[in-house]
């Protein structure tokens, strides 16, 4: 009789499934967990305010993870998006400041000044993507050594353009810039909004289109999917593209909430970034990820930031050190996942 074998060869297979599944639900449970966590460490960590402020400084993070997302997805990494953000609010501030004062004077209307900021800053994330691309598939070059050379380079530039200090947005500038950070809609922080419809769109590309598809599926067997007739490289290229403009729009959104860059901005974006999308079950090796992961990871490290400042478990100083272990802890546990 054949079912027999069947069902011997099937049970192994939804042992598999199960097993999927569970480590699928580990970083939500590791949220929950965490935040009843807080409320019993902190009343104050249950209010509507400090759970909106948690959501609202995770946003710049979260919507650069979920650019991440697809590059680590498709094997690669990008270690330049901390320094990639700081040179383009750099020099977003400088270009409108440079506006303002040229065509100021002719009737240009602030407003626009900032809308052409805005664009530029959207430009430039996905000018910086395409280079990366190119370099990594067109240089054969590795996507580590491009990126951490790049990452030297976006900086620099930013403490040169500078002169070692810091760029100011003028006040006028600032002023009517400002909503794009603090103001809300039906009480929800625009950041907040912004990265929702990020994160929802990621996650449509990802499981619902063929560029989504063909992503996964360099990340599994890049040779396998050049026999298949996938585009590799243009797939490659466009994954960098898209992280640069998500790059791009978490610095549309931070500029505003100080008005300035300085050499400092974005120091260590890269580490969350990938944090967060690690930790969000997302494969170092490639081949495998979820963007409502890469969300939940995003805000599960928020959550771990937020405790720590209302408590004193351990100083806040050494937020980074547990996103460091939480990077490594994840790797370990993804020994051998494919």
């Amino acid at each position: 009789m054949q079912p027999a074998p069947t069902e011997a060869g099937g049970r192994p297979r939804r042992v598999l499934v199960a097993v999927h599944r569970l480590a699928g639900i580990g970083p939500l449970a590791g949220l929950i967990a965490l935040c009843v966590l807080g409320t019993l460490l902190n009343r104050d960590f249950a209010t509507v305010d400090n759970l909106l402020n948690v959501l609202t400084r995770t946003s710049f993070i979260g919507i650069i993870a979920v650019g991440m997302t697809f590059v680590i997805i498709s094997g690669g990494i990008d270690l330049s998006v901390g320094s990639m953000a700081a040179l383009i609010a750099g020099t977003m501030i400088w270009a409108m400041n440079a506006l303002a004062g040229s065509l100021g004077g002719h009737g240009f209307a602030p407003l626009t000044i900032v809308a052409l900021g805005i664009v530029l800053a959207l430009a430039l994330g996905g000018l910086f993507g395409l280079a990366h691309g190119l370099l990594i598939t067109k240089g054969r070059i590795e996507p580590f050594i491009v990126t951490l050379g790049t990452l030297g380079i976006f900086r620099s530039v930013l403490t040169w353009l500078a002169d070692g200090g810091a760029l100011t947005l003028q006040n006028d500038l600032s002023d009517l810039y400002g909503p794009v950070y603090y103001a809300s809609l039906f009480g929800v922080p625009v950041p907040v909004w912004v990265f929702a419809v990020v994160a929802a769109g990621g996650a449509l590309i990802l499981n619902r289109t063929a560029f989504g598809r063909h992503v996964q599926a360099i990340g599994s067997n890049e040779q396998v999917a050049r026999y298949a007739a996938i585009r590799v490289d243009r797939v490659k290229c466009a994954t960098y593209v898209l992280l640069g403009v998500c790059v791009g729009v978490a610095t549309v959104l931070y500029v505003p909430r100080l008005g300035s860059a300085t050499p400092t901005t974005g120091l260590l974006w890269e580490l969350e970034a990938i944090a967060a999308v690690v930790v969000g079950g997302t494969a170092l090796k490639g081949g495998e990820g979820r963007v409502s992961g890469t969300v939940v990871g995003a805000v599960l490290l928020s959550v771990i930031a937020n405790i720590l400042n209302l408590t004193s478990i351990i100083s806040v100083y050494l937020n980074a050190a547990v996103q460091g272990v939480a990077i490594i802890a994840v790797a370990f546990l993804q020994r051998g996942r494919r």
